[in-house]
């Protein structure tokens, strides 16, 4: 299959190079070519004439939870009524609500939920991401959800990556639980899943600093990179911990302190954002354009996810993720879309997709809008018209 996408704005997201008039060649999987002016002549499966609309790569979605059941309605109600996110936690809701419905769930089942969410992604223009397990906490639950997130990124047209979050919250039902999941589970996911990045959320009721740093000692050894949720209420020190033992990411960072942000800034650590959880939750939101004022390389990590989940994010839109980042992490429209291409697919380990460029898979966007700058000012609805994913047109 080959296809010709032409009178585009090409938003290559390849450095700063914006083609104000030109397109790109499609075949097969891969970009085999990207163009500045007229379409090459050839003869095409397919051709596609944008009309003047930004074409870009499609986003990467590095931080999600998008593997879940059930659902936390009776609980966004308490919200409204004034109960806060630790409180319903603390009280057994929360993730621990989200935990019992994945429980009580097949395999199948949460495969398919899960590919549901993953088209309505699609169609939003998200063609790569990550999804973490986190709502089973027990071994075997656990390894039940990161077999259907598995299973699912198998039959979906995009890329998913999974991640282990065995330290997602802790269950006051299971003695030992801190023990268990840091041998036992462990081990578990490190025999079926040799090499999968383990997570951790690091917060007051939740896993503390102690037992993180003794959870990702463990992984390590075993050879797992870690990324960790820190600092998204209290700041316990797991920032500088994860930065100097050369975490993969620290995500979140609403509460984190300006020396700890600027460290974070000037190392090799990406510094996920996650303002849907800012809008959600309490208000709060990371400090992007001190993160990206702190050091010359930091705008190559900084990296804005929709954290889509059932209870701090309930979003699979990336659009709106930018749309929060221009006006609360005080980021432009094109250091957000950067945040959510180029340096995501870093983050995850690609360096073949978040760019449109000669030999990258084709994974390509087609705004309705003429100007990119519009992702950050415009919000709400769905401004993605087209979607190719490895080559193939989705919508």
């Amino acid at each position: 299959m080959s296809t010709l996408i032409h009178n585009a704005r090409v938003v290559t997201m390849n450095g700063d190079t914006v083609i104000e008039r030109g397109g790109v060649v499609l075949e097969k999987d891969t970009i085999t070519r990207v163009f500045e002016g007229d379409a090459p002549s050839g003869a095409y499966d397919d051709t596609f004439d944008a009309h003047g609309r930004v074409l870009m790569p499609g986003f990467v979605d590095a931080h999600t939870h998008a593997c879940w059941a059930g659902d936390r309605l009776d609980e966004f109600d308490m919200k409204l009524r004034g109960a806060t996110y630790l409180e319903l936690l603390e009280a057994g809701g929360g993730i621990m609500s989200t935990v019992r419905a994945v429980r009580g769930a097949s395999e199948d089942g949460l495969c398919e939920r899960l590919l549901t969410r993953l088209n309505v992604m699609l169609r939003e223009g998200t063609t790569t991401l990550e999804v973490k397990s986190g709502y089973g906490l027990t071994t075997q639950d656990e390894l039940k959800m990161l077999r259907a997130i598995t299973r699912a990124g198998e039959a979906w047209a995009g890329t998913l990556v999974p991640t282990a979050l065995i330290a997602h919250a802790l269950d006051p039902e299971q003695p030992d639980f801190v023990q268990t999941t840091c041998i036992e589970t462990l081990r578990a996911v490190h025999e079926e899943f040799p090499g999968i990045t383990i997570d951790a959320y690091t917060e007051m009721g939740a896993w503390s600093f102690d037992d993180t740093r003794r959870l990702f000692a463990h992984a390590m050894e075993l050879g797992h990179p870690v990324r960790v949720h820190t600092d998204q209420f209290n700041e316990l020190g797991m920032t500088r911990w994860a930065v100097e033992h050369g975490a993969l990411s620290v995500d979140h960072l609403e509460a984190t302190s300006e020396v700890e942000l600027r460290n974070v800034a000037r190392s090799k650590t990406y510094g996920v954002m996650l303002p849907c959880s800012g809008f959600q939750v309490d208000g709060r939101y990371a400090d992007g354009r001190m993160f990206l004022d702190a050091a010359p390389g930091a705008s190559d990590r900084l990296v804005i996810a929709t954290n889509c989940n059932p209870g701090s994010a309930p979003t699979s839109s990336m659009p709106f993720a930018i749309a929060l980042a221009t006006r609360h992490l005080r980021i432009t429209a094109h250091e957000a879309l950067r945040a959510c291409t180029t340096n995501a697919a870093a983050l995850l380990g690609f360096d073949d997709r978040g760019a449109l460029r000669e030999g990258a898979r084709a994974d390509a966007v087609l705004l309705r809008h003429t100007d990119e700058r519009m992702l950050g000012y415009e919000f709400g609805g769905n401004p993605v018209d087209a979607v190719w994913c490895g080559g193939l047109r989705i919508t």
